[in-house]
């Protein structure tokens, strides 16, 4: 057994230091500044309009963390960097950080020993998940290229290039790539987006964006109040369940159960720890995401959702694996 060592303290206690280097980095566009051939200090600083020291300092930092490589004085970016950070890039995903570095997000944390006494969110009544504003509209706008490649594997999962006539329902769909993924890969499937009409408006232009507008349909409102409609053959629920109680969710899925088509099926995606809540480390380090964000939202294992389903009226459930990715998606069926 090694000897207690307090590097993990001061290392969490900082982290945000690297949090907020990075998003510094993706707002002065340092990593295409770099991709583009600025390696030295000199034209690193000239081409991010900033100081010499100052592009120095953050660039050994940002080498220091796994950001960068550094060779003779000359700054280079690492694989990921070149794949996700370089704008240049068609996975770039630097978008993100507007989002989730955005004060209305992060404030959520300040306080996290008064979250756990109240067992939810301080923010407002409801938590984020109630909030119809700007923030779910800097959401779809931000977070659609992150969500691309997932939405992208969720409709090979579900086999949408041999699907037939879909009617596809997108619940809370945000940027709605989920079921422009779909309608992409099945030239005949017709997809209805719900979601708040603002946020709507954002995946009306991701729709026209990807040339599947004329099959892109939307009801405004809140999934848990407006009318689904009915005839649907899948249902994607994607990073939604977890942001509501069981209640709500009862209440959703019941709705649901009514507006799917005999032999329809749910898609769910979201964080899904396996029963003992501490693995795999992303999924459950989601719970304190809900706790701090929602006023009842957790981080669902694939026994409470199998249940939930269950309960609504749904006959089975599977919890599937989106390849290469480490989401994991629960599928079922009416």
């Amino acid at each position: 057994m090694n000897a207690p060592s307090p590097a993990i303290v001061f290392e969490t206690l900082n982290a945000y230091q690297r949090s907020n280097a990075l998003r510094g980095a993706i707002e002065l566009d340092l990593f295409t500044a770099i991709g583009e051939g600025n390696t030295s200090v000199a034209s690193i600083a000239a081409r991010i309009q900033a100081s010499e020291k100052g592009a120095r300092v953050l660039c050994d930092l940002l080498t220091v963390i796994g950001f960068l490589t550094k060779q003779d004085g000359e700054y280079s970016l690492s694989p990921d960097s070149a794949a996700f950070l370089n704008r240049h890039s068609p996975a770039y995903i630097g978008a993100s950080a507007a989002f989730l570095g955005d004060p209305r997000v992060t404030s959520g944390f300040d306080d996290i020993a008064a979250v756990v006494r109240r067992g939810g969110t301080l923010t407002r009544e409801g938590g984020e998940v109630e909030a119809n504003g700007e923030l779910w509209i800097e959401f779809a706008r931000s977070m659609a290229t992150l969500m691309a490649m997932p939405a992208e594997l969720l409709a090979k999962a579900i086999g949408a290039d041999a699907a037939q006539q879909w009617k596809v329902l997108d619940i809370a769909a945000g940027h709605g790539m989920f079921g422009i993924a779909i309608a992409k890969h099945s030239p005949d499937a017709q997809v209805v987006a719900v979601d708040w009409a603002p946020v709507l408006s954002v995946a009306q232009e991701n729709a026209a964006k990807h040339g599947v507008a004329s099959r892109f349909s939307i009801i405004p409102g809140s999934a848990l109040e407006v009318d689904l409609g009915s005839g649907y053959d899948v249902v994607v629920i994607a990073n939604f369940l977890q942001l509501l109680d069981v209640p709500a969710i009862a209440n959703l899925l019941g709705k649901i159960w009514t507006a799917l088509a005999p032999a329809g099926r749910v898609v769910t995606l979201g964080f899904i720890p396996n029963q003992d809540r501490v693995s795999p480390p992303g999924d459950a380090a989601f719970g304190l995401i809900a706790l701090a964000m929602t006023a009842g939202g957790d981080a669902y294992t694939f026994a409470e959702y199998e249940r939930m389903f269950r309960e609504a009226g749904f006959a089975r459930s599977e919890l599937d694996q989106l390849r290469p990715s480490p989401q994991r998606i629960v599928v079922s069926y009416k």
